[in-house]
């Protein structure tokens, strides 16, 4: 069974994961594996710039979403005519000359990665560009990861990915649909900021900063840099947190911060 792996560590917005798409799909029937993707309103793999943060402690993320390929593929089982299958490779299809168009799957897509062509009168999504698959002699990955510069996009046999595997994540766990594509670096939530000497009116250096789960003994460690800035990554959703700076005899203690977002706790004053 093959699957699609992402690290959104590399991959660097350059769209071009989304652009193959369009070039290999639109305009071209390939029967019985798709009909033609439209012009617009369609992006069987798209890239979602996701911006965190407040100025000037902002991170940027692309996430490249895609059909999941469920292995529990709700849109399967709703299907009435079916018109969707899954193949011994793993990828789910939807065949063009058996849909009827009812869109009872982009219903029951809990991904979002299904689409309606009113044209045609039928749903569509991500093949895998299985077309090109099944000409192993010139293709043995999709057009999509075929043209990704950075290697953030990759395809293949699930056997040969078992470490990438036990490093990811799932974009939506909570769907239970056993997707068949996996993240790795999938952004969590961060708390950063500047500390400064409001008399000198400069940045402090190497100030201690320790940042405590208020409701358990977990707690995280971080030094400013010579811009006085600290980060804390990597922290868990919708958390309190209480932080402590101190350098030298100078302390200062910020109480109940929330990760319900990603949070910028600004310029932060400490008299040394």
């Amino acid at each position: 069974m093959k699957n699609f792996y992402i690290d959104l560590s590399i991959c660097n917005g350059c769209y071009c994961c989304q652009i193959a798409c369009k070039d290999e799909h639109v305009g071209n029937d390939w029967s019985p594996y798709a009909k033609p993707q439209p012009d617009t309103g369609q992006f069987w793999i798209g890239l979602t710039e996701l911006i965190r943060g407040q100025v000037p402690k902002v991170k940027i993320t692309y996430v490249p979403k895609i059909c999941h390929h469920c292995d529990d593929a709700p849109c399967i089982a709703d299907c009435a005519v079916g018109a969707i299958t899954k193949r011994k490779d793993g990828l789910v299809i939807i065949e063009p000359d058996k849909c009827t168009g009812c869109q009872l799957c982009a219903a029951a897509c809990p991904h979002d990665a299904i689409y309606f062509n009113e044209g045609l009168n039928i749903a569509q999504k991500c093949t895998g560009c299985a077309h090109l698959l099944d000409n192993e002699a010139e293709w043995e990955v999709p057009r999509c990861v075929d043209n990704c510069p950075t290697g953030a996009l990759l395809f293949g046999e699930e056997k040969d990915f078992k470490k990438f595997i036990a490093e990811a994540e799932f974009l939506n766990p909570a769907a239970g649909t056993k997707s068949r594509v996996y993240y790795k670096h999938l952004p969590k939530k961060f708390v950063a900021g500047t500390v400064y000497d409001p008399k000198e009116e400069e940045v402090i250096i190497g100030a201690k900063c320790t940042l405590k789960d208020a409701g358990s003994k977990e707690s995280f460690t971080a030094e400013t840099d010579v811009y006085g800035d600290f980060w804390f990554n990597d922290l868990k959703d919708n958390r309190t947190y209480n932080l402590t700076i101190k350098k030298g005899k100078a302390a200062k203690t910020i109480e109940g911060i929330v990760t319900d977002k990603d949070l910028s706790l600004g310029d932060i004053p400490m008299e040394m």
